[in-house]
């Protein structure tokens, strides 16, 4: 159909003035099925509490879920590439669970902690590291070196640390499914509560 010139020159005018819509803001949550959210509802899990507080609070922001059921610290150092495609301004690194639960070597967990963080940063990104801890089954040398990573890393790297991912919520069986290991809605709410402080913080750096 052609349309006249004159209605042909008002619909140029109209697709030039458009307004172009604002680049969406992204934080990206890295991790494994404790940020999945394995066993509640997607929208129960953290990264998503976190999205719903950011919008209450003015912050309009997207939260992606990057947790991968069973991913170690060598796993998700394999995804940044992937993490970094969405262009995030912030990106909460919580991995090491199951590097622990299979007793894999701390020295490699903090190779791929440090790694991950470091090109983080080189993309620019701020980065929340959040740390883990393992049973005390798992011998009290090697708890206390798995531990002390995570504040080694973060040390080392100048990231703000939340020091343990499961503050408040681990070993509470109200607080865990059956599996006693990842946490029910309300426990995924306890972890949403004790981050968001420290991600508060980074987005008024």
């Amino acid at each position: 159909m052609r349309l006249p010139v004159a209605a042909a020159v008002v619909l140029v005018v109209l697709v030039v003035a458009a307004p172009v819509a604002a680049a969406e803001r992204v934080i990206v949550a890295l991790g494994d099925s404790l940020t999945a959210g394995l066993g509640v509802a997607r929208d129960e899990a953290y990264p998503a509490l976190l999205e719903a507080r950011l919008r209450r609070d003015g912050h309009d922001y997207r939260v992606v879920n990057a947790g991968v059921s069973g991913d170690t610290s060598a796993g998700g150092r394999r995804r940044v590439d992937w993490v970094l495609r969405s262009k995030p301004e912030v990106v909460i690194v919580a991995l090491g669970a199951n590097d622990g639960l299979r007793g894999l070597p701390v020295e490699e967990l903090r190779q791929n902690l440090e790694a991950i963080v470091r090109r983080l940063q080189a993309a620019g990104v701020r980065v929340l590291l959040t740390g883990m801890r393992v049973p005390p089954n798992y011998g009290d040398d090697y708890a206390r070196a798995f531990a002390a990573v995570f504040p080694a890393v973060a040390r080392r790297t100048g990231v703000p640390l939340a020091p343990f991912l499961l503050e408040g919520v681990a070993g509470r069986a109200g607080l865990n499914q059956a599996d006693g290991v990842h946490p029910t809605a309300e426990g995924q709410r306890l972890i949403a509560d004790a981050l968001w402080p420290h991600l508060q913080r980074l987005l008024t750096r």
